[in-house]
């Protein structure tokens, strides 16, 4: 089947030579005096566009035929003012016609049927010509948190008015029954430094002419790539609204010193010969062997980023985003299906714009894929990649165990004999003597993302439970900070699902003690954050506050390269089994600390590590987390509580 893909007209040098168009203007071009459409369909005998008065109904304006251009595009010049005025196009091959929205649409009506014209000018909020990047230097700096629009402001204690919508994300001042801060204000005072975004580009599977019936999806199903989500609108019927109060969204969290990162899915579509690929330029923009579309992604297709004008639909979109709405990072879902060569060209053309946007995901497919495996993004082709990084299983499934297996245990759930992955993970996957059995996939420890919980598969706080269920709860708090400990002060860039600083949990309604590991349809009352929590499990968010307020403080913590790593952090050797210790010295990465020197005892009996007889401040222990000192150590040895953390500076 591979072999027979690679013959595929689509893919041959020739198809690309004479078919490749590398100029920015496909899709709508507007002025006030004019607007131009342009679309690529190479094989079309026959394109037109539809102008209609609104997104959905029998109210079409005109029609207008097409003339061909240079390399496939089709071309239309319309002399009016056609702001706010809608369209589609209407191709025809051989004896079939298809209607279709553009795939480059940047405004669409309700559920994406139709693209709508906009004057993009218009939709800008106050001050957006001086929005401003907040401050970040380094991919190692980054501090992520992973959210659903959703999920930070349903429930009904969020003290958040804009309940499910962008303008709810950006709401500031809210708290909630107990006068804790909610929402965004939580976010900043957290102290995260991306908010990471399940899609909100526009999805297929929540019908926008039906919010007042409740429904939920994660929205890993693209129906149009280049405008957001309209059910997260205040009007998803007018294609502006949804423009304006997303870039309200971005500019409100830039303020609160919060960078925005997207989770983008350009390895599949929701639809196949539905999608508006398939319909302007049926089997090219997919996977496809005589009528069978390969199915990489486990949801139907993958599309074909091998193929020039595919690889370029990608690098327009993220740059799209990256300059109309001012985002500052793309996630790609399963990464693998997009081949090597494509993931560079985005670093290439983001780093054009602004280096400091951050791009990673997931170096894995859902399925089997016929793309060859040795030009699939995969982790282990990591070191492959520029500057784009990858999420690390290595380290999730070792500290709580596998997200396959809800009863599996890891590291901190008292499972022995990963020490050595744990290391792993610390030195961020990059290579380091002291690290035995495992191979380095990145020397560049900005390309790593360590992360114990995401949106898939159980929470944190249900995965301890599900797997240790004769541990008692405070045993499971000290894991959840014992998780928080290790990924917060690790090499590489941490990250963590919103909410697992208060013990997040999704249970299955009506079954007591089971939980929703796939929430991706679930109800509200299952997926949204529990503003109750914050109060419950006060003591574990100011944990986590306090680890991010260290990780920030300390640079070494942060180290930049591979060889800064190998040189400056030191494990302790000949240790109790579930114990991992190292030091971190000589002014790594402009670090001010003489030593620093970072214990995880995961064991379930206290451990004397090590002091040499210096003078030690302890900033992390047990209970508490910051940039306080809470104890000085002085003797020979000191006493590291059972299932804990503990962070020392040498005074």
């Amino acid at each position: 089947m591979e072999k027979k893909y690679q013959k595929h007209t689509f893919s041959t040098k020739q198809f690309n030579e004479l078919y490749f168009y590398n100029k920015n203007d496909l899709g709508v071009t507007y002025s006030k005096e004019h607007t131009q459409f342009k679309v690529w369909a190479p094989i079309a005998d026959k394109v037109a566009v539809k102008l209609y008065e609104e997104g959905l109904g029998d109210n079409l304006i005109k029609k207008i035929s097409m003339y061909k251009g240079v390399a496939g595009t089709w071309e239309l010049i319309v002399e009016e003012d056609l702001n706010e005025v809608y369209y589609t196009y209407e191709v025809t091959i051989g004896d079939t016609v298809n209607e279709t929205i553009d795939p480059y649409a940047k405004a669409a009506g309700a559920n994406g049927i139709r693209g709508m014209i906009l004057d993009l000018n218009r939709t800008n909020p106050k001050g957006w010509a001086e929005d401003k990047k907040p401050e970040f230097k380094e991919d190692t700096d980054a501090i992520i948190y992973e959210l659903h629009v959703r999920d930070l402001s349903m429930n009904s204690d969020s003290g958040i008015k804009h309940k499910g919508k962008f303008l709810g994300v950006a709401e500031p001042n809210t708290v909630s029954s107990s006068g804790l801060t909610s929402g965004m204000d939580h976010m900043k005072e957290l102290g995260i430094t991306h908010v990471h975004l399940l899609p909100v580009f526009d999805y297929h599977t929540v019908d926008e002419t039906q919010l007042q019936t409740p429904q939920f999806n994660w929205g890993y199903d693209p129906k149009n790539y280049n405008l957001p989500e309209g059910s997260y609108s205040t009007d998803p019927f007018h294609g502006d609204v949804r423009v304006k109060e997303f870039k309200q969204m971005v500019k409100a969290l830039h303020d609160n010193g919060i960078r925005v990162i997207m989770d983008v899915v350009y390895n599949h579509t929701f639809a196949n010969e539905e999608s508006s690929f398939h319909k302007i330029v049926p089997e090219y923009y997919h996977r496809v062997v005589d009528g069978k579309f390969s199915d990489g992604s486990a949801c139907g297709n993958e599309t074909a980023s091998e193929r020039a004008m595919v690889r370029k639909f990608i690098v327009d979109s993220v740059v799209y985003w990256a300059t109309e709405y001012h985002i500052d990072g793309f996630r790609f879902d399963l990464m693998a299906l997009h081949d090597i060569e494509t993931m560079n060209a985005v670093r290439e053309a983001i780093d054009e714009i602004n280096p400091t946007i951050l791009l990673y995901g997931e170096g894995w497919t859902g399925s089997d894929s016929i793309l060859p495996k040795e030009k699939q993004a995969l982790k282990a082709h990591t070191y492959k990649l520029n500057r784009v990084g990858a999420f690390s299983d290595d380290m999730r499934d070792a500290i709580k165990g596998s997200v396959f297996e809800g009863e599996d245990t890891g590291f901190v759930s008292g499972k022995a004999g990963l020490e050595e992955t744990i290391k792993f993970g610390v030195v961020a996957s990059t290579s380091h003597p002291q690290v035995k059995d495992h191979i380095a996939w990145t020397h560049n420890p900005g390309q790593c993302i360590n992360y114990t919980s995401v949106h898939d598969n159980f929470t944190l706080w249900d995965k301890l439970a599900m797997s240790c269920k004769d541990a008692t709860k405070e045993q499971r708090i000290r894991m959840n900070k014992l998780s928080a400990a290790i990924i917060l002060t690790s090499q590489g860039v941490p990250l963590f699902q919103a909410g697992e600083e208060i013990l997040r949990s999704k249970p299955v309604e009506g079954q007591e003690g089971m939980y929703d590991h796939n929430s991706y349809v679930s109800s509200d009352s299952v997926n949204a954050i529990r503003w109750s929590n914050k109060k419950k499990y006060y003591s574990v968010y100011e944990y986590y506050r306090g680890l991010i307020a260290f990780r920030k403080e300390h640079p070494a913590l942060r180290m930049r390269t591979e060889a800064d790593i190998k040189e400056h952090l030191v494990f302790l050797e000949d240790l109790p089994e579930q114990v991992v210790a190292y030091t971190i010295k000589g002014n790594s990465n402009e670090e001010e600390a003489k030593e620093i020197y970072v214990i995880f005892n995961a064991s379930n009996k206290k451990v004397k590590m090590p002091l040499g007889n210096e003078t030690w401040n302890v900033y992390v222990n047990a209970d508490n987390a910051g940039t306080t000192v809470l104890s000085v150590e002085d003797k020979e040895t000191v006493v590291v509580d059972e299932i804990s953390a503990m962070v020392l500076i040498k005074q």
